[in-house]
């Protein structure tokens, strides 16, 4: 009986051709990684004390809490326009090195003369040249807000702080001496004094305002980022914090004067002064909401 045989031909698996622009790409991929490693390294050894003690004073003085939201925010609006910035072809330049050069020579003449604010200005200079160095021009300019919102966790240095302080400090002691005189209430004022006749109220740095301004800006930038397009209604926003800071605070001292003159300087102390800064820096907010219902009302703008 003749046999059958059943022949199967096995077709040859094709081949993968792996070309030189291939391993190209992938070659220059790794540098990329190695360097911005590098960079990242270098960078957390040069800053390790700068960044130390700017965390250490966010911790120690109020008028800069806000410091450690501050890197969040940047950090959730990259996250929020990933996609856009996947979307940037990298295109590396070597200018970023003169920029990085630039942030440490700015770093050692903060170190050299004791000037903390531009040693710590210093590490955005640098971030915007490691940017432009590992991707480009167009990326620098694509997280330029997120690099610049990054300012507002340096405090400011003490020579413009106090230029700023001391006129908010006569402002806020007018406006609550005024209010003060509205209620009925007796008082004399002399620069940041108030002389109640059962006590004295001092408008000092910290009842300034400088606190609550300096929050509330920072809030303020990322509110109108996130939530308004129009830039007029912006800069609008942003010119109304000032006014609205002011006013909550000399609201506050008006409430500590009020509560001082019937009740005794005690009953305007301890929980009272904890509580009624947050209560004011609440309402300083919400009237920043309304002010911006206000001016997309009349903008026209239903939603």
């Amino acid at each position: 009986m003749p046999s059958l045989t059943a022949s199967t031909a096995v077709s040859p698996a094709p081949e993968i051709a792996i070309g030189p622009g291939a391993l190209a790409s992938a070659g220059a991929g790794k540098r990329h990684l190695f360097l911005a490693i590098l960079v990242a390294a270098l960078v957390g050894v040069l800053y390790a004390p700068v960044l130390r003690d700017l965390v250490r004073q966010w911790w120690d003085d109020p008028n800069y809490g806000h410091g450690f939201l501050v890197p969040l925010v940047a950090a959730w609006i990259l996250w929020r326009e990933r996609s856009r910035l996947q979307g940037i072809t990298a295109r590396p330049s070597n200018l970023g090195l003169l920029v990085m050069l630039a942030a440490v020579v700015l770093l050692i003449a903060g170190s050299l003369g004791a000037e903390v604010f531009i040693s710590r200005l210093s590490l955005l200079v640098l971030l915007a040249g490691m940017t432009m160095f590992l991707s480009g021009k167009e990326m620098l300019r694509a997280v330029a807000f997120p690099l610049l919102f990054l300012a507002f966790m340096i405090p400011l240095p003490a020579i413009i702080y106090y230029q700023i302080t001391f006129p908010l400090q006569l402002t806020a002691s007018r406006v609550a001496a005024a209010c003060l005189e509205m209620t009925s209430v007796p008082v004399l004022r002399e620069g940041n004094l108030l002389y109640l006749p059962n006590y004295t109220l001092e408008v000092v740095e910290a009842c300034s305002g400088i606190r609550s301004l300096v929050s509330l800006l920072t809030l303020g930038v990322a509110y109108v980022y996130f939530v308004e397009k129009k830039r007029w209604i912006q800069a609008t926003l942003l010119l109304l914090i000032l006014p609205i800071a002011v006013l909550s605070n000399s609201l506050r001292i008006v409430g500590a004067g009020l509560l001082t003159y019937s009740f005794g300087p005690q009953a305007a102390e301890g929980f009272f002064h904890f509580f009624s800064g947050w209560v004011i820096f609440v309402s300083a907010a919400m009237l920043i909401l309304g002010a911006h219902w206000t001016l997309r009302r009349f903008a026209g703008v239903k939603r």
